[in-house]
């Protein structure tokens, strides 16, 4: 072989090695988004009804307790009037 057949095959390996990476590289990112749907689902699905929950039972305990505290009358929405 002479030396213009062997950079015309370097040139060739070389081509064919970039599109192997750039497969890969999209392989790659399509795994990521797919990661990151799953992800997201994950967090609709259990994280946000999960804290939803809590917060809910937590703010009925303070309602409840300021219910107790103050009755269900002007005070209970807009606060106790400071006493000179």
């Amino acid at each position: 072989m002479t030396s213009s057949d062997l950079s015309i095959d370097d040139q060739l390996s070389s081509a064919a090695s970039s599109y192997d990476s750039d497969e890969e590289y999209q392989l790659a990112q399509r795994e990521w988004e797919e990661s990151l749907g799953q992800l997201q689902q994950l967090v609709a699905a259990v994280l946000l009804p999960f804290f939803g929950k809590w917060l809910g039972r937590r703010w009925s305990h303070i309602v409840y307790a300021r219910y107790l505290r103050v009755g269900l009358g002007k005070a209970f929405f807009f606060g106790t009037t400071p006493q000179a």
